[in-house]
């Protein structure tokens, strides 16, 4: 991930915190979730010269990128826990 998505990713998740901080995101629809993230999106949207779509679409790339390397990560800590233990840690 470039410093500049990496940016872009804390900013759109910075705001959320601060517009979403007190909602269930399992009982809220995602739909309205993104609605609340759209001034951020159209901010910058506005700045980088994109579309409000385009904008949407690298978020949620972004986003994936993030969250597999997370993933990777955990799977890459729990597989070193394993090592040498009688009783294994399982993760899916």
């Amino acid at each position: 991930m470039t410093d500049e998505n990496r940016a872009i990713l804390k900013r759109i998740n910075d705001y959320g915190e601060k517009v979403m901080g007190d909602i269930d995101p399992q009982k809220v629809h995602v739909s309205e979730q993104l609605e609340k993230l759209r001034p951020i999106f159209q901010e910058i949207a506005d700045e980088k010269k994109m579309s409000l779509q385009d904008v949407f679409i690298l978020y949620m790339d972004i986003q994936s990128e993030a969250t597999c390397a997370t993933e990777a990560k955990l799977q890459d800590d729990l597989k070193d826990l394993n090592e040498g233990g009688d009783m294994p840690l399982l993760y899916h």
